[in-house]
């Protein structure tokens, strides 16, 4: 049987995909294939991108990602669209309760300053936020997102948190279900510390691949992520825990998440090193 590593190195190169030729998050170079899932049925799919999602597995870390991330061609496809329920203002009465949670949680650690949330969606996170007295910031890589936030009066900008340069601005980075989305999930975390005050914290949600209710939806084929189109990563607590404290966070609470199916919510403070 061929080396785990040989195999990865040697794959055909996923159409819409740059493949990735080491574990986005450790490096490691040992990888395996887990399976696969079928992304055509997502309702923002384009045949710019393969319909079959490769799911990978690192030797070192265990952590489980694609074999690739989107090309800038085929991400600008993709974004160029977005789901009816996350256009700016949509459903936000249904939502506002679900985020009212959240940002209660929140400001038992910190009580006002700029709140920043990367890919706010239908921004339910930042008008509950703005209830709290924060003052809400919005970041999206989907333009018609930006534009459609500004014109419900916030702050809103069209770029990468990455390349965002205000540091020490924010006292709160929401990422809600968005690290999944970040081809190097490091990158993104080194912004956020970076452009965080030093008590600032990390609110940060995502599905969680080791829990019992993945594990069921499993043995039922009937999880969704497997062919979560926009999915990069699938992390599990242990991992993501291991991630933040790597970038510089303590992670100070934990919850089962309610926007999304068998999702998990972590708090975390900024620490230096």
């Amino acid at each position: 049987m061929a080396d785990a590593s040989v195999v990865a190195a040697t794959r055909v190169p996923p159409k819409g995909r740059l493949p990735y030729d080491a574990c986005p998050l450790c490096l490691g170079r040992v990888l395996s294939t887990l399976r696969t899932g079928d992304c055509s049925r997502h309702p923002l799919y384009r045949s710019v991108i393969d319909p079959t999602m490769t799911w990978m597995r690192c030797a070192d870390c265990e952590h489980v990602f694609t074999d690739g991330y989107f090309t800038p061609e085929a991400a600008s496809v993709i974004f160029s669209s977005t789901n009816g329920h996350q256009q700016p203002g949509a459903g936000f009465e249904q939502s506002r309760a679900v985020s009212a949670r959240i940002v209660e949680r929140v400001a038992r650690h910190v009580a006002d300053g700029t709140w920043l949330d990367v890919g706010f969606g239908n921004g339910s996170l930042l008008f509950t936020a703005e209830e709290w007295g924060f003052e809400p910031m919005g970041l999206d890589l989907r333009r018609s997102s930006v534009e459609g936030l500004r014109r419900l009066g916030f702050e809103a900008r069209c770029t990468d948190v990455t390349d965002l340069d205000e540091p020490g601005r924010f006292a709160v980075i929401s990422m809600a279900d968005v690290l999944e989305h970040t081809p190097y999930p490091r990158a993104g975390l080194a912004a956020a510390h970076r452009l965080l005050r030093p008590d600032g914290v990390l609110f940060a949600s995502m599905p969680n691949y080791d829990c019992a209710a993945w594990r069921l939806l499993d043995a039922a084929d009937a999880n969704p992520y497997w062919g979560e189109l926009e999915h990069f990563h699938n992390f599990s607590r242990r991992r993501l825990y291991a991630l933040l404290t790597e970038q510089g966070f303590e992670p100070v609470h934990y919850t089962i998440s309610e926007r999304y199916r068998v999702c998990m919510e972590v708090i975390a403070r900024r620490v230096d090193a």
